[in-house]
């Protein structure tokens, strides 16, 4: 029988984290959200209050039921005070590294029933699931960003995923209101085995003179009825983040085509990371 799941604790509280927060929150669970410090997870559900009044200002949601969704999420600052949720959602840097380390911690500080699940974009989690002494009670639930926005959540079963846990991830997945499409557990999975190519492609395009930046973005766009271009869509994304994936699965597939390009390299080492900097492969005000 599947667990039921009431609390839904989620480990991270940036962009995704908070994302994730959200939804849970509006589709009725009582959320924990922790972060390396209460001040950072009590940041976090500050920018939620706002994000959820401006919902009701543009007439998306009720008053009510903003301050509803807000009342369920409860802030701490360790992943030892998650210790009650019903499911742990990971969302934190996509380091292979820290993420075996915290859910080697998180296995710790759970209770014996709880679920952990990474939204990872790319790392194994199979091997994410082999850290933890509860590895059949492991999964991925990729979100993509904006996590309010977009419909779509990757559920990546492990190796050692059971069917318990599958079903009832699916389910939570389900009343966030999500549409679920499960991946192998294989490097990148499905969105970002295809995504992250496309991206890399058009910054080897770019560094070659086969078109501007602008060129290329509306040629995507236009041509091919995309609501973003490459390089618009990589500075949302982050720049450190695309390459962090392309690497992954360079690395893990083996295959000259995964390459990251150097300019995509160049713009990570320069700082240059996108929106979240005010400079990717565009400019943005601060």
């Amino acid at each position: 029988m599947a667990l039921e799941i009431k609390r839904i604790g989620v480990l991270g509280g940036g962009q995704m984290g908070s994302g994730i927060a959200q939804v849970a929150a509006q589709s009725g669970y009582d959320v924990t959200i922790a972060d390396a410090s209460k001040d950072l997870a009590v940041k976090a559900k500050s920018r939620l209050g706002g994000t959820l009044s401006k919902l009701v200002e543009k007439g998306k949601l009720v008053q009510s039921d903003a301050a509803a969704a807000l009342a369920r999420i409860t802030p701490v600052g360790s992943s030892d005070e998650l210790r009650d949720c019903d499911i742990i959602v990971e969302a934190v840097t996509e380091n292979v590294e820290l993420k075996l380390s915290l859910f080697s911690k998180l296995d710790a500080a759970a209770k014996p029933s709880a679920l952990l699940a990474s939204n990872t974009s790319s790392i194994s989690i199979t091997r994410i699931a082999a850290a933890t002494q509860r590895p059949t009670q492991v999964i991925g639930m990729h979100f993509m960003n904006p996590v309010p926005v977009m419909k779509l959540v990757e559920v990546i079963r492990a190796l050692q995923t059971s069917d318990d846990t599958y079903d009832a991830t699916v389910a939570m997945a389900t009343k966030f209101g999500k549409t679920v499409v499960t991946a192998m557990d294989s490097p990148g999975f499905i969105v970002n085995r295809i995504l992250i190519p496309m991206l890399n492609e058009a910054c080897f395009a770019l560094q070659e003179g086969v078109g501007t930046t602008r060129d290329i973005d509306n040629g995507i766009k236009l041509g091919l009825n995309h609501p973003m271009g490459p390089f618009e869509l990589a500075d949302l994304i982050g720049l450190d983040t695309v390459l962090a994936i392309a690497e992954v699965l360079h690395r893990e597939i083996g295959d000259d085509k995964y390459r990251p390009a150097i300019v995509l390299r160049n713009s990570v080492a320069a700082g240059w990371l996108g929106r979240k900097t005010g400079r990717g492969f565009y400019e943005y005000g601060k």
